[in-house]
């Protein structure tokens, strides 16, 4: 296991699912809330990624230049970041155009029928 993930599993679940999982949280949040792109999510979760490899080696004696360690923690950061977007913007659009969209699931919304707002 070390191997694939450059670190010991404890490592990986606290530091980067627990802590850089919730930085990814709130980078989604933040981009989606100032209508960001995108490809900004992707850029940030490249640099969490980053940052929790050198803290690994840091930390905790882990292989700093493991490329599966790197690509696997970047991954796990980079879906929470853009879920967490997904769900941000689709909230975002519900809430800022109640009569144009109505909310279609966690990630999507859709046009309201007859694009008035219903009371």
């Amino acid at each position: 296991m070390d191997g694939v993930l450059g670190s010991s599993l404890p490592v990986f679940l606290g530091l980067t699912v627990l802590v850089f999982g919730g930085c990814g949280v709130l980078t989604g949040q933040t981009l989606a809330e100032g209508w960001k792109p995108l490809s900004s999510a992707i850029a940030y979760s490249i640099l969490l990624g980053l940052g929790d490899r050198f803290l690994v080696w840091g930390l905790f004696g882990g292989q700093l230049l493991s490329v599966y360690g790197f690509v696997v923690h970047t991954l796990v950061i980079g879906a929470i970041t853009l879920t967490t977007y997904r769900i941000s913007i689709a909230r975002r659009m519900v809430s800022q155009y109640p009569w144009l969209y109505e909310r279609s699931g966690p990630f999507g919304w859709r046009e309201r029928v007859g694009g008035t707002l219903a009371q």
